[in-house]
């Protein structure tokens, strides 16, 4: 059965019981600034010692970082505050039971339900956070969030039709994609459905923000504008962050070194899901910039970008990272990863 309060007895307490303020603010910015640095001494240290590995200048690829870096940021923008909105109607203003009601009781039914709600969003990965981070708050369990959350950017109607206009019926691509996308959403709420204590999986600043969103008193109006605030708040250091670190890796790998080995059937797999790491593009336009590699790279290969990078590119683990805990992004890439490559390389022997 669906629970109806929006955190556990347990947490709850955890959360009354800590009278100190978060202090996470403070070191996760250094890292950010360490993680800038390292990045910039690269770069300095690539072109003082290896001036041939790049083509452009270093002025040069450093405006190229930064361009793409703002292309992510403003291609995500508008999905993301779409995302929150969506969280404020479904926490806010849809009336308690509503949804529960119409969700079977079966847990693998109700996952298996919850992995195509994303047909009827039109929102990419980046506004499913927020909006899955509602679903939590209103009571769903973090199993059945992660199946939502997983298969929504995949399956929802935007990506299918962009994806149709790319590649059409060919290979098998669009069929591969969305099957993939919903098998591969069911396997990680399964696995992640016998963790003993589903607190753990969420981080406790989140859980703290569930607290400030439960204790907000006064008209819809007013709980809406807090829990935006409280959302985007949230939300908007990981998507910068993530932006930059997408720019930045860019710039740092050499995209002729991703080419070269794009007619391998295992290597192009390999290089296309890393890619779709790096690149970090919104999966409503991904399919467009796969396509440019249609002619060098395997069926396969482009099937695996098409699944990872919904789900665990650069931008999207900065998002993640602000409700689930490091152990459960770095099993959830673990398992997208391996059913990626496994999914691919049967494309490439089918096809």
């Amino acid at each position: 059965m669906l629970a109806r309060a929006p955190v556990s007895v347990a947490t709850s307490s955890r959360i009354a019981a800590s009278s100190t303020p978060s202090r996470t603010g403070a070191p996760r910015t250094l890292v950010a600034l360490g993680l800038g640095a390292v990045v910039v001494t690269v770069l300095f240290l690539i072109d003082a010692y290896a001036p041939t590995f790049f083509a452009a200048p270093l002025p040069t690829r450093a405006q190229d970082g930064l361009t793409l870096a703002l292309s992510v940021l403003i291609e995500s923008l508008p999905f993301v505050v779409l995302g929150v909105l969506l969280s404020i109607i479904v926490q806010v203003w849809v009336p308690p039971g509503a949804i529960e009601r119409w969700m079977p009781r079966a847990p693998w039914a109700r996952r298996a339900v919850l992995s195509l709600l994303g047909m009827f969003i039109p929102v990419c990965e980046c506004g499913n956070v927020p909006f899955a981070r509602g679903l939590l708050m209103r009571g769903f369990g973090v199993s059945d969030t992660l199946t939502f959350l997983v298969a929504a950017p995949i399956v929802n109607p935007i990506v299918i039709i962009s994806t149709h206009a790319a590649f059409g019926f060919s290979d098998g691509i669009l069929v591969a994609r969305l099957i993939g996308g919903y098998l591969v959403a069911n396997l990680i709420g399964w696995l992640y459905s016998r963790h003993p204590d589903p607190d753990k999986l969420l981080t406790e600043r989140f859980l703290e923000t569930c607290e400030i969103v439960v204790q907000e008193r006064g008209d819809r109006g007013r709980r809406s504008l807090a829990q935006f605030i409280v959302e985007l708040r949230s939300v908007m250091p990981a998507l910068v962050i993530g932006s930059l670190l997408a720019g930045a890796v860019q710039v740092l790998i050499p995209r002729s070194a991703l080419l070269a080995i794009g007619s391998d059937p295992a290597l192009s797999v390999a290089a296309m899901m890393l890619l779709a790491v790096v690149v970090s593009l919104c999966s409503n336009v991904d399919a467009f910039f796969a396509l440019s590699f249609a002619s060098t790279f395997t069926p396969g290969s482009i099937v695996a970008f098409l699944v990872v990078g919904p789900i665990v590119d650069l931008k999207m683990i900065a998002l993640l990272r602000t409700t689930f805990s490091t152990r459960v992004l770095v099993g959830m890439t673990v398992v997208v990863v391996l059913f990626a490559f496994a999914l691919g390389t049967v494309v490439n022997l089918l096809v």
